[in-house]
């Protein structure tokens, strides 16, 4: 059921709801947060689809942010609020307003958010594209206990991480994390399998690819050996390469879907490594609402520190450019459990 509301405010769109509710039969209300997706026409519809998807695993109420560029001065000091407010089957598991914001109004977004919210319910705010430099300050990321932004939607994504290192507050996160969670859990799982010393990493991927930086970030901060970050065609990740004094330990991915784990003095291993959709990324985030100190480690480790400039920084550090096989396992199984 959708009902569509033009030029209204926050207390029709709730009478709206309730309208709603009642017409499909299912006036109880059974969501556990509150999704914030801030964003513009051009990504509402992707967005929004993978919320929708996403909201099996976690029943929501999806506040879609859209904040429309009035073209002419006159029509730019005209505030206005349109809403469609859909129930039902349209909206997935739970509920959805889609919010276009017009005017003033564009400025105040977090006035009309308020109202809205689920009452003693998480919010998580997820910008899809351009996002904030810092979500925290940002007027609706004060509302939120979790923060999700995307590096790859950035013009210039390993400058963004830079960004988001310095603006880092306990509950952001990035889907350029997300999407290396298998990787982590399966070099993890590589490295319980060996009693040896990691001695160097190489990490390649297609450019312009933040993930490929954040996993190189996330092994030269938790393994403290050189890691070199190699440019590939893709797709996504392609390979990690990693030296061991047993021999090596590589992880290659030709097609964005099958990878190869070979380890020394084993046979080759088939395992499915495929690329996820936005759906199961944002899924994955929403399992957790606490800080994840992993990733604010890893981004924290800096970008330009990879490559050779990391080899005087692990040594300053007493690694040597080594790591034992216990801190390795410990390490590495920390991470893969975020």
């Amino acid at each position: 059921m959708k009902i569509d509301l033009t030029d209204t405010k926050s207390s029709k769109i709730n009478k709206a709801l309730v309208q709603g509710r009642r017409a499909i039969g299912t006036p109880a209300v059974g969501m556990v947060l509150t999704l914030v997706i801030v964003t513009d026409e051009e990504n509402q519809y992707d967005a929004l689809r993978a919320a929708d998807e996403a909201s099996r695993e976690h029943p929501s109420r999806k506040l879609v942010v859209v904040k429309r560029v009035s073209r002419s001065a006159r029509d730019r000091s005209k505030a206005r609020l349109d809403a469609e407010v859909r129930v039902g089957a349209d909206a997935g598991t739970g509920e959805t307003i889609v919010l276009r914001l017009y005017g003033d109004v564009v400025d105040h977004a977090q006035s009309v958010v308020l109202p809205l919210l689920l009452p003693d319910a998480p919010v998580v705010v997820w910008w899809p594209a351009n996002a904030p430099a810092n979500p925290a300050k940002d007027a609706l990321g004060r509302l939120a206990q979790r923060r999700v932004t995307d590096t790859h939607a950035a013009e210039n994504p390993t400058e963004e991480l830079t960004v988001r290192a310095d603006a880092y507050t306990p509950g952001d996160t990035d889907l350029a994390w997300t999407r290396i969670t298998p990787w982590r859990s399966m070099l993890a799982a590589a490295l319980d399998q060996v009693d040896c010393a990691v001695t160097s990493v190489e990490v390649e991927g297609e450019q312009h690819n933040p993930s490929c930086e954040l996993l190189a970030m996330w092994l030269a901060n938790r393994l403290n050996v050189p890691v070199k970050r190699a440019v590939s065609a893709g797709p996504g990740l392609t390979a990690v390469r990693m030296q061991t004094d047993c021999g090596p330990v590589n992880l290659h991915r030709a097609d964005g879907s099958l990878a190869t784990l070979s380890v020394e003095g084993q046979p080759d291993r088939a395992v499915a490594l495929k690329r996820r959709e936005t759906s199961e990324l944002i899924a994955e985030e929403l399992r957790r609402l606490d800080p994840d100190d992993i990733y604010a480690s890893a981004l924290r480790f800096g970008v330009d520190r990879l490559g050779d400039s990391a080899a005087p920084s692990a040594a300053a550090s007493g690694g040597g450019g080594t790591a034992t096989a216990t801190a390795t396992k410990n390490a590495t199984g920390k991470a893969s459990s975020s």
